[in-house]
């Protein structure tokens, strides 16, 4: 698989499962270690517990997924489709996406601290309680989008277009305000407050 833009690269797997249909199955406490998932459908897939553990995800199909307590150690995710998918509970940390879409994506609680999603098209998408420390956003679009009680120290914003994105209660403090959209986004008291000292403005 060829490089990513980003230097990262997949990490290598030892064994594949190419084009399986997992339409509506039930993962329970599986463990996949090491594997490529090419062209897998995981449509209405319910997992609950399941771990991965330096797995590529290459043309999966989440879409109307849901997945519960979870954890994707260490993995890639290329053109991958996570529409009205479901995320609750779960560890992504350090997760790779590439050329992926996630139209009506829901994240509940869970931590995807270190994930790599500069460029994400993430307009409508929902996060919620999400650890989402030094995650990367560079230019990720989050029109209309939600990240209510996230902590967002140290995340990548650059270039971040955060139009009328609901903002309340997550951690501003390391956000540039002149390197992003703004217009129109939802915040708090303290978050104005945050955002004005950062502007340079003297707030009494």
């Amino acid at each position: 698989m060829a490089e990513r833009a980003d230097g990262h690269r997949p990490p290598p797997t030892d064994t594949t499962i190419d084009s399986a249909d997992w339409d509506g199955r039930e993962l329970h406490r599986e463990v996949h270690r090491r594997v490529l998932f090419s062209g897998v459908d995981m449509t209405e897939a319910t997992d609950r517990g399941s771990v991965f553990e330096e797995c590529v995800f290459r043309d999966v199909r989440f879409n109307v997924s849901l997945h519960e307590d979870a954890l994707f150690a260490g993995c890639a995710f290329v053109r991958c489709s996570f529409f009205d998918a479901t995320f609750r509970d779960c560890k992504l940390t350090g997760g790779r996406f590439d050329g992926c879409s996630y139209g009506l994506l829901k994240v509940e609680g869970g931590d995807w601290s270190f994930a790599g999603l500069p460029g994400a098209d993430l307009r409508g998408s929902a996060f919620q309680d999400v650890r989402l420390r030094e995650a990367d956003l560079t230019g990720a679009r989050l029109e209309g989008a939600s990240l209510l009680r996230c902590d967002l120290s140290g995340a990548w914003l650059r270039g971040a277009d955060l139009t009328r994105c609901d903002l309340r209660g997550s951690d501003l403090d390391g956000l540039d305000p002149l390197t992003v959209e703004l217009d129109k986004a939802i915040i708090d008291a303290h978050q104005a407050t945050v955002v004005a000292a950062a502007l340079g403005l003297d707030v009494r």
